[in-house]
């Protein structure tokens, strides 16, 4: 996904993180422009400065190497850099692209669905560019989402979903996925047990950030059988789709009945290690796409001219370059997650995704938060607390996430220097 996307948007804060003070109200004889009323909107005052932002900042004072914030450490593939250049100099781009997206990157994305999954677009009216996978998730939940309808969300999540869940005006009703015999598990009676009349959509999320779940066949199966059931629009963020380490990327839009109320998003980011160019897509029936649309022209409009013509280029890349990117990844993830172990970290082995996510409570430690503040001073190294990823802030506070998207030397490094934790 992100992914998560590396401009992350604001966390819901916790005590440890108290949000950011809104601007004090303006007089009380009401003359200044607010009246008695914050000025933050009051579906956002529950949002303050993200953690990545602070931690980032954390592994610049401190001068750690920065496992927090899930972005590669080097460019992706030379050719797209020069597809980039080329469509600059070539003037393709340099104005208002068109509002679904170039032509060409909307053909490329149709092609690369049906080849991969065998799923069968209309570049024409069933494709939309985004602003990253962040505007799409946005976009689709204000157009599809009004104040009342709830939307479940597999927890811990993404930390946009969130924020345009309160924007949209709906409620989040979580599902929470627990570590068990080392990976996280989704709990299938429980998402049904979700399900209230009020339930507008599913928000989904496979490969899963930040826990590095893969949705098996089974698991996606049983999603789709209850959307079909109780008539749910579902919308599906698999920006991590060529990431899958293992078992298999299975889109929910392939099962029976579920092409025509799924909302499925992807991005070049996470893909083709170009986080800074903020290319999405989406892919859904014309009336879905024409409703994500409505949202989506006031939000950015258009976006990444030039970069959408370099993605088209991208996403048409021979096998080879997934499969080595798949490979390189997976080593990376054993690299730095035997590195842990050693640490005296209880380690969840991703099956896809830029993440590892690991139990404290081994070293002794409870409090994500406390732990990830100290760690830059104790070994040099930056995490995250998942615990802002979850509603149930105390179903996450002994986790603590690892990007392992950088070069087999920083990760070497950064194990070597996790270590001494296990000396205590």
């Amino acid at each position: 996904m992100t992914a998560t996307n590396p401009s992350t948007p604001p966390t819901p804060p916790t005590p440890e993180t108290p949000p950011t003070p809104a601007a004090p109200a303006a007089p009380a004889s009401g003359d200044g422009p607010a009246g008695r009323r914050p000025l933050l909107n009051r579906r956002l005052a529950e949002f303050g400065t993200t953690i990545f932002a602070e931690m980032s900042a954390l592994a610049v004072r401190t001068g750690a190497i920065n496992l927090g914030q899930g972005f590669p450490d080097t460019d992706g593939p030379e050719e797209v850099r020069e597809a980039a250049v080329r469509a600059l100099r070539d003037g393709r781009g340099n104005q208002y692209p068109p509002g679904p997206g170039v032509p060409e990157l909307r053909a490329a994305i149709t092609d690369h669905q049906l080849k991969r999954y065998g799923l069968a677009y209309d570049p024409d009216t069933e494709v939309l560019v985004t602003a990253g996978a962040t505007e799409a998730i946005a976009a689709s939940l204000l157009a599809l989402v009004e104040p009342g309808d709830e939307v479940i969300a597999l927890e811990p999540y993404y930390d946009s979903y969130a924020a345009s869940i309160a924007l949209a005006g709906g409620t989040r009703v979580p599902v929470t996925l627990r570590p068990r015999e080392g990976a996280y598990h989704l709990d299938l009676d429980e998402l049904r047990d979700a399900v209230t009349p009020r339930t507008r959509l599913i928000l989904l999320n496979s490969p899963h950030n930040p826990t590095g779940t893969v949705l098996t066949r089974e698991e996606l199966a049983a999603v789709a059988a209850l959307a079909v059931e109780r008539d749910l629009l579902v919308v599906t963020d698999e920006v991590y789709e060529h990431l899958v380490f293992d078992g298999e990327h299975l889109p929910i839009a392939s099962f029976p009945g579920m092409r025509e109320r799924t909302v499925t998003i992807s991005s070049a980011g996470k893909t083709f290690a170009f986080t800074g160019w903020k290319v999405g897509w989406l892919t859904a029936t014309p009336e879905l796409v024409s409703a994500v649309r409505s949202a989506k022209q006031f939000l950015t409009y258009v976006s990444a001219g030039p970069f959408q013509y370099a993605v088209a280029e991208a996403l048409r890349l021979p096998d080879g370059y997934f499969e080595d990117l798949r490979d390189d990844l997976r080593a990376k993830r054993d690299l730095l997650s035997a590195g842990l172990v050693a640490a005296g970290f209880e380690v969840y082995r991703p099956a896809g995704t830029y993440f590892v996510t690991t139990d404290i409570r081994p070293l002794g430690e409870s409090d994500g938060f406390a732990f990830c503040r100290a760690l830059p001073e104790r070994c040099g190294v930056v995490a995250v607390p998942n615990a802002v990823f979850y509603d149930h802030r105390e179903q996450g506070a002994p986790f603590v996430r690892f990007a392992f998207c950088k070069r087999a030397e920083v990760l070497a490094d950064a194990a070597a220097r996790l270590k001494t934790l296990a000396a205590g």
